[in-house]
């Protein structure tokens, strides 16, 4: 019986991956006529600052070619990333319990979108700072440019290094629910946390003051959002204990 149930499961995680796999494959074949100009929006906020006449470069044989398909591919990934997140909850929701339901949902999406906020936070934000300075400090006589896949992966790691710090609100709400830690806690050991969003600033970012400013600031300012939130949540989740012992 254990068997038959373990093959079952088996079976239903392989139809749900390769549902997601199909959702990411086909919003990429869509995207692939656009890859050129889809790798040029990327690149925008630096394009915008280069000198007249300035440019980037690409070092490698083929990298006129590949670069494009995998800033295709980044894009169809989050595209489809809803459709992905579905398919995880499908999966995971038959085992789960009524009130383990109502929190996972909002979770899956409460985090999408902050992820989300985290790139737009770079792209709009970060990036046309980061990349002004970088112009203004380049010496003179210097032709600042850059090859494209060494910038799509300076890309990528802003976006990942921004998009998980903006998780931070679900990451602590979800430790207070599970009991993991206490909201008396997290205050309490606010001064540390405010230390280490500098040091992973200092890490993740390039060294210069702005960027990593720019990231350590937004990781205080969450901490203390998920620690006001969590406050909020384990409130109203006592007085509903509260109410439904009196009835």
């Amino acid at each position: 019986m254990q068997q038959d149930t373990l093959v079952s499961h088996l079976i239903e995680l392989r139809k749900r991956l390769l549902r997601s796999l199909l959702a990411v494959l086909a919003v990429f074949l869509c995207l692939l006529p656009w890859a050129k100009e889809l790798y040029t929006l990327l690149a925008q906020p630096l394009l915008a600052v280069l000198p007249q006449g300035g440019h980037m470069i690409a070092t490698d044989v083929v990298g006129v070619f590949l670069v494009p398909l995998k800033v295709a591919l980044l894009a169809a990934l989050l595209i489809a990333l809803p459709y992905v997140l579905y398919q995880t909850w499908a999966f995971v929701a038959p085992g789960l319990y009524a009130h383990e339901k109502r929190l996972i949902a909002p979770l899956i999406i409460a985090s999408s979108f902050l992820f989300f906020a985290g790139m737009a936070f770079v792209y709009f934000l970060v990036f046309p700072l980061v990349f002004r300075f970088m112009a203004s400090v380049a010496p003179a006589g210097v032709a600042w440019m850059t090859d494209i896949d060494k910038y799509l992966g300076f890309a990528l790691t802003m976006f990942v290094a921004f998009g998980l710090t903006f998780e931070v609100p679900v990451v602590i709400v979800l430790l207070v629910h599970m009991g993991t830690v206490s909201v008396e806690k997290l205050r309490e050991i606010r001064p540390y946390v405010i230390v280490g969003a500098f040091i992973i600033g200092a890490v993740l970012t390039p060294p210069d003051v702005i960027s990593q400013l720019m990231l350590a600031v937004p990781l205080w300012l969450l901490y203390e959002i998920g620690i006001l939130i969590a406050g909020v949540a384990g409130k109203r989740q006592q007085s509903q204990i509260s109410g439904a012992k009196i009835d």
